[in-house]
Formats: structure tokens, C-alpha cells, sequence
């Protein structure tokens, strides 16, 4: 669960990133953030990580309330999340299969965990075939599908993706989308950050709209595609 109340933002630049904000994203809610750039919806997503602390309010993420967080417990905040990016981050020199195990191996996971655990969130993703490959021979899309199973293969609670089809080709988008669907329909929370209004109205869903560090809108719309 994620729960912001009466969270505010002010950066040093003296500018209201966040204007007291209330809201509430429940365990296995789906969820897309959308709002123009500088409406706030970066820094957002920098207090679930805990990237940047709040200036007012209180932010729980997961059972963690992060205005009494210490830095030590980060990490541990940290593995109940997946990140997903618009940029991929995958690890040139790493094959599909050893990006996707880095994950597990900077937390000491166990060997034989790894060894099951990196081949099947591969095959939820489509990519078995392409575990040998690496980033540069995958298309965009395939690349972002290596993000997906990299950011669900520790069993996160929640997942984010930030902007997860902006470099991606459109056609492929709703494959992303579709997937992430698929990911909460077995349980994971997921926001997703989004400029795609287009893709927004397909697939409908719970629409968080943030407009000048306000919440404009949090409502649920009915999609007008939802099979594409």
C-alpha cells in the first residue's frame, strides 16, 4: 500500500513540486499517473523510493513510514519495490539471463533460488528464447521487456514504471502495457507514469491526473480498447 497525507514538496529552488496531497494506492490496485512535465508526478515516485524526503506530511510505502525511515533501512524499503524505465538501464556487457540474476546476487539470493527464479519471470515476458542475448542485439521493445522481468524478478510488492513505452515503437506499447496488466492480475500493485493519453483510454483503469503539484483528478474510466 501507498499513502501520501497532506504530503507537500518544496525544493530549494523555492519551487511547490507538491501542494498537500492526499491519496491512497491499496495493495493490488493498477494505477496510471499522467500529468503534463513539472506537474509533479517525478517527485512522486522520488518519495516512494525515497529518493527525496517529503517537506510536510507522510508518506507510507509497503508498511514503511518514511518520514521515520532511517537510511539504513532504505534497502530494505527498496526490495519491496520494482523499477521500471523509460531508458531500459540494462547492463551492456550482461546477457539477458545475467542482467535479470544481477538483480538477486547484490542481495546475496541463494544460488538455487536464482537458478529457478531468473528462467521463469524470462518466460512471463516472452524472452526464454533470447536469455544468451545481449541489450544490443534486442529490439526497444524486447529490451523493455528484460526491464520488466529484472524490476518483478525479486517479487516486489509494488512496481513502477516511469514512462515504460516512451522509447519504445507504438504498436509494442500495448504489448508493455498489456504485460504489466497481466503482472497485477496476479497481485503486484502498479503505477505507472505516463504521457500517453492514447494509451490511457484503451486500456481505462484507475487515472491519477496531476496537474501543477495538485491532484486535478483520481477517478476510474472504462477503456475503449481494452483488448488491443
Amino acid at each position: 500500500m501507498v499513502e501520501f497525507k497532506d504530503v507537500s514538496v518544496t525544493y530549494s529552488s523555492g519551487v511547490d513540486a507538491l501542494n498537500s496531497i492526499n491519496l491512497k494506492i491499496n495493495d493490488g490496485d493498477f494505477a496510471f499517473v499522467v500529468g503534463p512535465s513539472g506537474a509533479g508526478k517525478s517527485t512522486l515516485i522520488k518519495l516512494i523510493l525515497k529518493e527525496i524526503d517529503a517537506t510536510s506530511g507522510t508518506v507510507l510505502v509497503n508498511g514503511f513510514n518514511l518520514s521515520k525511515l532511517k537510511r539504513r533501512k532504505i534497502p530494505k524499503l527498496r526490495r519491496t519495490i520494482g523499477v521500471v524505465f523509460q531508458d531500459f538501464r540494462l547492463i551492456p556487457t550482461m546477457t539477458v539471463y545475467e542482467n535479470i540474476a544481477f538483480v538477486l546476487r547484490v542481495i546475496d539470493a541463494p544460488a538455487k533460488y536464482i537458478k529457478s527464479r531468473v528462467p521463469y519471470v524470462i518466460s512471463l515476458v516472452g524472452l526464454s528464447h533470447k536469455a544468451k542475448s545481449y541489450p544490443t542485439e534486442l529490439s526497444g521493445g524486447e529490451q523493455q521487456r528484460v526491464a520488466l522481468a529484472r524490476a518483478l524478478v525479486n517479487d516486489p510488492q509494488l512496481i513502477i514504471a516511469d514512462e515504460p513505452t516512451g522509447n519504445i515503437d507504438p504498436a509494442l506499447s500495448y504489448e508493455i502495457v498489456g504485460l504489466l496488466k497481466g503482472i497485477n492480475e496476479c497481485g503486484t500493485t502498479i503505477l505507472m507514469v505516463t504521457h500517453e493519453h492514447d494509451l490511457v483510454r484503451s486500456f481505462g483503469g484507475r487515472i491519477i491526473n496531476i496537474n501543477k503539484g495538485n491532484i486535478a483528478f483520481d477517478e476510474f474510466i472504462g477503456g475503449s480498447n481494452e483488448s488491443k
